[in-house]
């Protein structure tokens, strides 16, 4: 049979998303600063937006002072031509500013230079710096760059030495010998390629005469990683409060070298929600402190009207812009709206939380919230994301309060938070010398009708970082020794 192309026509049924709904699903999950981002981005696209002045006083004057010019006058052409168009513009009334706002240069006080500081050097830029003072060679700058711009945050070499000489082309004894130079650059280890090589730079930096230690490093680290201290002293010969003095001389090396001159970055939280009390009673509002409020500019809707017969193609143009501007705006109620349905039915649900503490918060679910506030999983999802909430109890983010129910013998749902606050006080309560197991653990919580699998137990105590009861055992024995 011949293959050919033809027409044909198809009629399917499939669901698009229409503009508007697909910028209110972007500005969901958009936090407050990426919100004023998103704003400034379209008053400078759409010329028909405009930011609301604090107050209308302004206004009333403009309007009372063409009042007196010419107490007969009536504005024209301040509407839309056409039915279809009138409609459009009385959906969106409230969106309109009865004036133009001139933008005008604002007068701001000279910066104080006393406050900046200079921006602190990099790792690696500190490395490159000591690297050009220490290698005259172009050979030997070429392989030192080369090493410097492979070396991770943590100050180890992330590629082997080999890869390195295939790439500049040198061989491996000249490589070698240019990385164990790097390695005595400041932070001192850099460049290793293992933690016992960086421990091991800083003994030798340092100038600590400690067989112990040196044998420690070498040869049994891996004990030490794992807390066999008993078969740490066995293999070294050494007692228990030696080992520990050991251990205290390892605190002293910095396993991470890199990280002296990682540039930390604070992360400050504006939270979006918050919370309330005011007469014994607890509110919820969406912070839009710092959210300019748009409307759409009066100026230009007389010019869209003006236009209409003026001159078609602006017309277009204009009545584009101001559809683009309506779906903005009320892409911005949505998500407004969106955001306080799901706070307060946070609040209602987690009240007592709020108000007695943990022992008290309620299992929540995206699939419960979507349905008690008639919207889909997905949308309580994006709402969740990147969001804070400013309680009384303090600053949590939304994603806090979603954790799945365990049931009570009773049939009572209990949050797994709880548990897990439950577990961190029993291990921070425990006798050290016996230290509870996984299953231990698993029957104190089952004597107060929480019944939960030893294997449940143990993957909540990875998830709060807590060793195992072996281990627990050895460290309180080494501290006690």
């Amino acid at each position: 049979m011949a293959l050919k192309q033809q027409l044909s026509q198809k009629q399917v049924q499939k669901i698009v998303l229409a503009p508007a709904l697909q910028q209110a699903i972007k500005l969901l999950p958009l936090t407050n600063l990426e919100i004023i981002e998103v704003i400034d981005t379209e008053l400078s696209e759409n010329p028909l937006l405009d930011i609301k002045e604090e107050t209308e006083k302004k206004d009333r004057e403009e309007q009372k002072n063409n009042k007196e010019q010419d107490p007969g006058s009536q504005e024209t052409g301040d509407s839309l031509e056409g039915e279809d168009d009138k409609e459009f513009e009385a959906m969106y009334e409230q969106y309109f500013d009865n004036r133009f706002n001139s933008f005008s240069m604002e007068k701001k006080e000279s910066p104080d230079y006393e406050n900046f500081v200079t921006k602190a050097l990099s790792l690696w830029e500190r490395l490159d710096w000591q690297a050009n003072m220490t290698f005259f060679s172009k050979k030997e700058k070429e392989i030192a760059h080369y090493i410097i711009g492979n070396i991770d945050e943590d100050g180890y070499l992330a590629t082997s030495l080999k890869d390195i000489s295939k790439v500049v082309k040198a061989p491996l004894d000249k490589i070698e010998q240019v990385r164990k130079k790097i390695m005595n650059f400041d932070p001192v280890g850099v460049g290793s390629l293992s933690l016992k090589e960086a421990l091991l730079a800083q003994l030798d930096y340092l100038e600590i005469e400690n067989e112990n230690l040196r044998n420690i490093i070498e040869n049994h680290l891996d004990l030490l990683e794992e807390s066999h201290y008993e078969e740490l002293s066995k293999h070294c010969g050494i007692s228990l409060s030696e080992v520990r003095e050991v251990i205290e001389e390892i605190k002293r090396l910095n396993p991470r070298p890199g990280r002296k001159y990682t540039q930390e970055r604070t992360d400050y939280i504006i939270p979006d929600i918050i919370v309330e009390k005011a007469d014994d009673r607890y509110s919820v509002r969406v912070n839009n402190e710092g959210i300019p409020s748009l409307k759409i500019n009066k100026f230009y809707r007389k010019l869209i009207a003006r236009a209409s017969k003026d001159n078609p193609e602006a017309y277009e143009f204009l009545k584009a812009k101001l559809k683009k501007a309506f779906w903005f705006l009320r892409s911005l109620d949505q998500r407004n709206n969106t955001i306080y349905k799901v706070a307060q039915f946070i609040l209602e649900k987690q009240e007592d939380f709020i108000e007695k503490g943990l022992d008290y918060i309620k299992p929540l679910t995206l699939i419960e919230l979507a349905q008690e506030i008639g919207v889909h999983e997905s949308t309580v999802g994006r709402v969740v994301a990147n969001k804070h909430i400013m309680t009384p109890r303090g600053v949590f983010p939304l994603k806090y309060f979603f954790h799945k129910a365990l049931c009570r013998d009773s049939g009572e749902e209990v949050s797994t938070l709880r548990i897990k606050e439950k577990m961190k006080k029993l291990v921070e309560s425990e006798d050290g010398k016996n230290p509870l197991s996984d299953g231990e653990i698993s029957d104190v919580l089952a004597k107060e009708n929480f019944n939960i699998a030893r294997r449940t137990v143990a993957k909540y105590r990875k998830q709060l970082k807590i060793p195992p009861s072996h281990i627990r055992k050895r460290k309180y024995l080494m501290e006690e020794s």
